[in-house]
């Protein structure tokens, strides 16, 4: 995996995954293999919606092992089956409205490469440099590493 800053609002997190890209996206994509990979090492995933359309919202929420939930949401703005998704993800802090979709925009590209791999781009477009680094220099990487490490393993168990 690789994380780089492309733009001062710009995140990019590219992976090869050793799986067809039909597989990548449907772990991605569907709801009970997303509870198994998104909380990475932390937790437990205790919470997936998600609505695959576009103007459909997606939300996930984190029970770490202490206890606390952690939320995330968003909206599709558009979605290319098995190709990319582009959707807002808005960190859920108090005060924030759950039918809030503005935040930074991802664009998830799978892109299919020789002897059946995926390269996976995730580009987030954050809108400042200020949230750019404040999510660059959250501790992301590890949980992002321990993600991709489960799709992975995920792929390999639909084949």
């Amino acid at each position: 995996m690789e994380i780089t800053l492309p733009a001062d609002d710009q995140i990019l997190i590219t992976r090869e995954f050793d799986a067809p890209k039909h597989l990548v996206y449907r772990v991605w994509t569907t709801p009970e293999l997303v509870r198994r990979w998104w909380s990475g090492q932390r937790g437990t995933t205790a919470e997936v919606e998600l609505d695959l359309r576009p103007g459909g919202r997606w939300r996930y929420v984190l029970k770490t092992d202490e206890g606390t939930e952690v939320g995330f949401h968003g909206e599709y703005r558009e979605i290319v089956p098995g190709e990319r998704l582009v959707y807002t993800e808005v960190f859920e802090l108090p005060g924030v409205p759950l039918d809030a979709v503005d935040g930074p925009l991802n664009t998830v590209t799978f892109t299919a490469l020789e002897g059946d791999r995926t390269l996976l781009s995730l580009l987030t477009v954050t809108g400042s440099k200020e949230l750019r680094d404040l999510i660059h220099q959250s501790g992301m990487e590890v949980g992002v590493r321990e993600q991709f490490v489960l799709i992975q393993e995920l792929a390999d168990s639909l084949r």
